[in-house]
């Protein structure tokens, strides 16, 4: 049977930068999965995420934001690929706006904030817009396009040999964990499961903690091209009354991409059928057409994404949404590497070197934040039938 010290299962975004990470430390990792990079299908497929360096959700992610940024940096250095496209953040709300208070009390903990705080300039600042004058407003000059398909590719440059095209299932033993596919059986010493929406299949106990939604994305042929080009508008994430409005710039030509943040319905797995409707859509077109004229137009393409969210946490304060990166207290060689709650991806860099530091340091530990014992499920002396 064939050996190896780490498996990854799932070679997403998360997956595919722990593989960089660990093969660049000369660790003997083999990743598992079944997808073609491109098939519109698991967490981190399409073309780009976007990079706050300020995160209204916490505090907590400027540090890792800013490690992120300087792992993806590295990587565009060590690829030769463009990976972070520079681009603003705007965000922007109504009177009160916690979205806005949020990200302006994180970039506020570095520096001195500038810019426009008012729906009112924004409209002056960037003609694609028609905010309400006295809406709150901040905007990132930090933040950028992450290229995601790029940096998969990049993250599995020179480790086209490690990758197994195939899904897998995993078996402790006590002298390792079996991964098993429909061909072949390996051994290896210590697995990462970083499988967005499947992920409950290999934790048993996990999935009363999850919900994975299904997300509408749409992109909508702008009225005033020229507006919402790359360079002349910017990413921008709005709480409006039809929910959280987020979107792109044109950067590719092919209009102006565009979604709901907040939860879809819940879905399953491999529920990727049918595609976004105009029914699913019609939140963000209306948004569109009340606030930003410039970028609305008809849907010119759609897709849809799965967010694998938590649930609320019933051991420590916590508001769910959360991300998982933990070793599995009933054993440490599992570590788990998923969900994460649709805006983990940006983090995915310096996630991966996290996730290597766990596999190659058994002093290393998670941040309280991440850790699974936060559910009681998986709390000290909480039993699991693995």
């Amino acid at each position: 049977m064939r050996t190896c010290d780490v498996a990854i299962i799932g070679l997403g975004l998360m997956g595919s930068s722990a593989l960089h990470a660990l093969s660049g430390k000369g660790a003997d990792v083999l990743g598992f999965d079944p997808l073609i990079l491109g098939e519109a299908r698991g967490s981190s497929h399409g073309s780009c995420r976007i990079y706050r360096r300020f995160n209204f959700e916490s505090e907590a992610y400027t540090d890792l934001s800013d490690r992120a940024f300087e792992g993806w940096r590295r990587l565009e250095s060590t690829s030769g690929r463009t990976i972070l496209k520079p681009c603003a953040v705007l965000e922007a709300g109504p009177p009160g706006s916690k979205l806005v208070a949020g990200s302006r009390a994180a970039a506020a903990r570095k520096g001195p904030i500038t810019g426009p705080t008012t729906g009112a300039e924004i409209n002056l600042a960037y003609p694609a817009f028609r905010l309400p004058n006295d809406w709150d407003v901040v905007v990132q000059d930090s933040g950028g396009i992450l290229l995601a398909e790029d940096a998969i590719r990049a993250f599995r440059d020179g480790a086209e040999d490690h990758i197994v095209a195939a899904a897998a299932r995993i078996q402790p033993t006590p002298t390792g964990i079996r991964v098993s596919t429909s061909t072949d059986d390996v051994m290896a010493k210590q697995v990462i499961l970083a499988a967005g929406p499947w992920i409950s299949s290999l934790v048993p106990g996990l999935a009363p903690h999850l919900k994975v939604t299904r997300q509408a994305v749409g992109w909508f042929m702008p009225a005033i091209p020229e507006t919402v080009a790359y360079g002349a508008f910017p990413i921008f994430i709005i709480e409006g009354k039809r929910g959280m409005i987020y979107g792109f710039p044109d950067f590719e030509g092919r209009g102006v991409k565009a979604a709901r943040h907040d939860h879809g319905p819940v879905a399953g797995a491999d529920d990727w059928e049918p595609p976004a409707t105009d029914q699913e859509l019609e939140a963000v077109r209306l948004t569109l057409a009340e606030l930003i004229p410039g970028a609305a137009g008809p849907v010119a393409d759609r897709d849809i994404c799965l967010y694998t969210n938590t649930l609320k946490a019933d051991v420590i304060d916590d508001d769910g949404d959360e991300f998982i990166i933990d070793r599995l207290p009933t054993d440490p060689r599992i570590i788990v590497a998923s969900p994460c709650s649709g805006h983990g991806a940006k983090f995915a860099s310096a996630i991966g070197s996290m996730l290597a530091d766990l596999v190659l340091d058994s002093r290393a530990s998670a941040p309280p934040a991440f850790r699974l014992d936060r559910f009681s499920g998986f709390a000290p002396r909480a039993s699991m039938d693995l």
